[in-house]
């Protein structure tokens, strides 16, 4: 299996394509917001020209008010990797989840779940009624790990690593245990230096706001949905939906939806780190698609060849 991983904007779609052409290969999304039908224009979710170039996996599969668990994911993923392999073709794991990443190239395996949600009810009202940054502060005294990890408007996650901590009795940060991984993996990382990267996710932001973002978001909301809800913690949604509320003015949300990608470039570099070892780093130019063929045939001949 071939993992390619990076930021955001980094151009990871477009060298994916042109490598599941060349080898061939079909894409896995690894991405937590492509699962969701209706999220397309804010996730930058493959258009139906490109999924046509190549099969692409878990994207479209899941309604944005039945969020999935990591979990879910993991089995999903596992489910669509052993058919790719069935048919004798590539699995190309894309994305820049880095939980859902490491879940499949490493082999973890999620921590239980309650055998109800009265707890996650109670921790739900109380992000409503008292703010999300109270249970953060609450994770942060019991889970510091996990505090830094994870956003603190990023409620659902929030919430899942408290209830991980009642549940078991240890930090959700201490619960990723590892089975065998299930495949030979490849990992490649796609970068660009930062302020490049930060002036290609401001154009990227204003050329979907052009494309009809906000049409997307107010079509979400008809549907019953609210800032609060899981699927809207994907960036920008909630920002977006705050000013079509009449909650705030459109620069602001779009200023705040800037500023959160930066953000989430940042935690996504914790992730994917520059001095890992076991990631073969390419810089994002117009001729990286070929160089980085060039690496996998070579891996693809041999475990020794690409070294």
């Amino acid at each position: 299996m071939v993992a390619l991983v990076g930021p955001t904007a980094v151009g990871k779609t477009a060298v994916a394509l042109d490598l599941g052409e060349a080898l061939p290969a079909e894409i896995v999304s690894a991405d937590s917001r492509l699962l969701y039908r209706g999220m397309d224009i804010g996730t930058a979710k493959p258009s139906p020209a490109e999924r046509g170039r190549v099969r692409h996996h878990l994207i479209d599969v899941a309604d944005p008010a039945a969020p999935w668990s990591l979990a879910e994911y993991r089995l999903a993923a596992q489910a669509a990797i052993a058919d790719i392999h069935a048919r004798g073709r590539i699995a190309l794991l894309v994305g820049g989840t880095g939980q859902y990443i490491r879940a499949i190239v490493e082999g973890w395996a999620p921590p239980p779940r309650p055998a109800d949600d009265r707890l996650r009810r109670e921790l739900e009202a109380q992000a409503v009624a008292e703010g999300a940054s109270v249970l953060h502060r609450r994770l942060a005294e019991l889970d510091p790990e996990s505090a830094a990890r994870i956003d603190a408007r990023n409620v659902r996650r929030v919430i899942r690593a408290l209830e991980i901590q009642a549940l078991t009795g240890l930090p959700a940060s201490r619960q990723r245990r590892a089975e065998k991984p299930r495949y030979r993996v490849v990992r490649i990382g796609l970068r660009m230096p930062r302020t490049a990267l930060y002036a290609r996710i401001d154009a990227r932001i204003d050329s979907m706001l052009r494309a009809g973002w906000l049409v997307e978001v107010r079509r979400l909301l008809a549907l019953g949905l609210t800032p609060q809800s899981p699927a809207m913690s994907a960036i920008g949604y909630a920002a977006l939906a705050e000013h079509l509320l009449d909650r705030c003015e459109l620069d602001e949300a779009v200023g705040r939806i800037r500023r959160a990608t930066r953000q989430f470039v940042r935690r996504q570099a914790n992730w994917f780190k520059a001095d890992d070892p076991s990631i073969n780093w390419f810089d994002s130019t117009p001729a990286v698609g070929a160089e980085i063929e060039k690496f996998v045939r070579a891996w693809l001949a041999g475990p020794d060849a690409a070294a």
